[in-house]
Parts: structure tokens; sequence; C-alpha cells
């Protein structure tokens, strides 16, 4: 491949994937179907990225044209190795609400920068010494802890949005609720889109639709551009994010590198150094902070699709799009009602998966560390503790992450001195004999150290 990536072999015939083959990330199909794989890729990134600047108050048609712009930066950077596409990040809504009380949205869009470049750092530094360290500083108790709160945290939003609209909200809820369980393959991985489709027809139906800025604007014109300021205030706000985008975006690399048969881990710093320069640029312009998108992973696996050609396409046509006032303004019609019931099911998969990372490594509860750090970090985090030192103000999502990092790290360093736990922290059930073996080893090494 070129150093951009760019220079795909044609599959086969470029019209057919045979039965066990996958179009790898260096091919492409026929340049009409890789057309039309890249603009499904579009369709399965809307409903999600449309609803962060919809739920924020930031412009949609503006938030499109850095997703664009930031999924053709990630593919270069990454030089065509990892096929994602880079979308708005759910981690971003709470600490974006929250700094737009304080310090309205050019503040909110400093923290997006802020966020952006902690993560291109951290992204530097795992591509000189590796991931290792993201492991040790961040355990699965750990990451699953803040994810699940950051969701959590967002709760009394969703109620408020349902509140509002309560018919309209309940028909979106039950809409996505059946959509994902009645439909498989692309259209059950749609199911919020889906969702949000039927419930703003209902909307309309209620006259809940309110048309006027549509009608105002233009059919062809440029996005409305925001510059950020920069307030110490939204710091405690905004790290925290840093830490979820890190574990999605590796994620995402590991996903990626199992179904292509591919090992990526010498790329895995260049996608995080590529999503934090597209989320620095998202907020110099008024955008929403991205991230690597789970949705299009579910594309990929189902058209067997890996191509990075069919992101170019995705990404170009994105911005295509954003150069529509009044596609942009049809986007931020959809009324507090259909954002209600979405969110309640988007926020609360955002905890759950929390809990999933928690389920997936085998988690050990039993272990008083593991239980005290879960414990403490999801109340703070749901009830949204808040201390104010000076100018910085800290919040639950700030204040949880970090008490998930101390109290885990302070408590297996007093566990370690004073010899105190012996529970495992993983659960050993399923595991080999041999690594049963090693983790009791283990277990007994550290409660002799005094």
């Amino acid at each position: 491949m070129s150093r951009l990536g760019t220079k795909w072999k044609l599959h086969g015939n470029g019209k057919t994937i045979r039965p066990g083959h996958v179009v790898a990330p260096e091919e492409r199909l026929a340049w009409p179907l890789t057309i039309g794989v890249g603009m499904q890729h579009v369709v399965a990134m809307f409903g999600a990225t449309f609803l962060v600047p919809i739920i924020t108050g930031m412009p949609p048609a503006t938030t499109l044209l850095f997703s664009g712009i930031g999924t053709l930066l990630f593919l270069v950077i990454t030089k065509g190795r990892v096929p994602s596409y880079l979308g708005s990040s759910f981690a971003f809504i709470a600490p974006i609400l929250a700094s737009q009380q304080q310090f309205g949205v050019p503040g909110a869009l400093g923290g997006v920068v802020l966020a952006g470049v902690v993560l291109a750092l951290v992204g530097a530094v795992v591509q000189k010494f590796g991931a290792e360290w993201i492991n040790r500083t961040m355990p699965p108790i750990v990451t699953g802890a803040i994810v699940a709160l950051i969701g959590l945290n967002l709760a009394p939003a969703a109620k408020a949005n349902f509140d509002k609209a309560p018919v309209t909200a309940l028909v979106t809820l039950v809409t996505i609720i059946l959509v994902s369980v009645l439909f498989r393959g692309i259209l059950g991985r749609l199911s919020i889109l889906v969702g949000v489709v039927v419930g703003y027809l209902t909307a309309m139906t209620r006259g809940e639709v309110d048309y006027s800025k549509m009608d105002a604007a233009s059919w062809i014109g440029l996005p409305h551009f925001q510059t950020p300021e920069f307030h110490l205030g939204v710091v405690g706000l905004f790290v925290p994010v840093v830490l979820v985008l890190v574990a999605e975006n590796v994620g995402h690399v590991k996903s990626v590198a199992a179904m292509t048969g591919r090992n990526l881990d010498d790329v895995s710093g260049r996608a995080l150094m590529a999503d934090g320069v597209a989320t620095v640029l998202a907020g110099f312009g008024g955008g929403s902070g991205t991230t690597t998108y789970a949705e299009n992973i579910g594309v990929m696996a189902a058209t067997k699709v890996y191509s990075t050609a069919a992101y170019w396409v995705a990404g170009a046509f994105a911005i295509l799009l954003s150069f529509s006032p009044k596609f942009g303004e049809l986007i931020a019609t959809v009324p507090p009602g259909v954002l209600g019931g979405a969110a309640t099911m988007l926020y609360g998969m955002i905890g759950v998966l929390g809990v999933k990372i928690w389920v997936q490594n085998k988690v050990n509860f039993s272990n008083p560390i593991n239980l005290t750090t879960a414990a403490v970090a999801l109340i703070i985090g749901i009830a949204d503790y808040t201390w104010t030192i000076g100018e910085l103000k800290f919040t639950g999502i700030a204040l949880g992450s970090a008490a998930a990092l101390a109290v885990y790290h302070g408590m297996k360093g007093l566990a370690r001195w004073r010899g105190t736990v012996a529970e495992p922290e993983m659960e050993t059930a399923g595991l080999p004999p041999a690594a049963k073996a090693a983790m009791n080893a283990a277990a007994k090494r550290s409660g002799k150290k005094r």
C-alpha cells in the first residue's frame, strides 16, 4: 500500500466475495459497489453521530463535517491499515452539557480540544512504548467503572427530555427495543436510527416538530463554525473522557485485528493519535469530539468488506452532506421526546458497556479492592458529587473517575504492604489449570510481602 493507504488491490473479480473470504483493508470491490458500501457506513453512523450535537445543542452539520474530515485523517495517519469511521463520542455529552452551564459553548469546545490533545499525547506514548502501561494503570475494574458511571451520570438528562413528550418518547424507546430483537443483520444494528425515525414521525403527527429554521435555511452553504475558549474549570470535566476514548479506540483496533486476522498492535498508538488530532480539529471548528464507531464494525461484519476505500467514500460523502445548511437544520428539528426515548436506551447502553468490560474480563467482586473501587466510583458518578476549589469545579464524572483510580491503586498498595488481600482480581472459574495456578501463586506471593 502507499503511504496514505490509497493503493487498493481489486478483490477477486471485484463483484463477489467467496465464502470464507473477506475484502481486506488494502483491497476493494468494484467502485460502484465500494461507493454503495461507503454510503451504507454513513447511514450506520447517522443515528449516533447526530444525537450528540442535537442533545448538546451543537450544530449537526458542523459535527458531520468534522466527522468526515476526522475519518479521512484517521485513514491517513494509520496508513490505511485500520478501517474505521470517526463519529461523535457519547462520552463527551456529560462534560459538554456541564461546561456549557458555566462557560457556554466556547468553553465546552475548549474542553473538547483539551481532551483531543491529551488523547494524542497518550497515543504518542503508546506508539513509543506500547500499550501495556495502560493496562496496568487502568485494569478492567477501573475502566469498567469509568465507562459505567459516564453513562449512568446522564440518567437525569434522559428523564428530563422523556418527560417533555412521554408518548413520543415511549414510542421511540419501544421501537428501538423491538427492532433490535426482531431483525438481524444491518437493520437490527441500526435499531436506534430506526427508532428515531419512527419517533420523529410520531412527533410530526402530534405537532411537536418545528420547521421554521429549516425553511429559512439555504440548500447549499458553509456549516456554522465556532471557536473555543479555554478555562481551567473544564479540566476536571474532560480529562476523564480520555480514559473512555482510549478504551474504545484500543478495543476497536483489537476487534478489527480479530476480524481480519491481522496483528495491528504496532498501529494502536497511531489510531489513538489520529482520534486525538480529529478531536482537536473538531473542537477548534465547533464540532463534537470523535471516537471510533462500533456501528461501523457491525457493517463490516455484516458485509465482510473491511476495505479502507469504503471509508474514504464515507468520509467524503459526510463532508459533502455537511455543506447543506437545510439538511443540518432538518436534523436539528428532532424534538425532545424523541431524544428522551433514544437517550434512555443510549445512556443505559453506555452504563452496561462498563459492566460488560467487567464480565468479559472475569472481574472478581469477592476481592474487596474490586468491590470497593466499583461501589465508590459508581455512587459518586451517578449522584453527581461536586467539589469546587476556586475556579475549578469537579463534578460526578471527574470525581468518580479519580475515585476509581485512587481507590484501586491506593487499596492495592496498602494490601500489598500489609499482605491482607489473597482473593485474585479475576475469576478463576473456566480458566485453564495453568492460568489458575499462576494466579494463585501470584496471590500467595503478594500475601507474603510486608
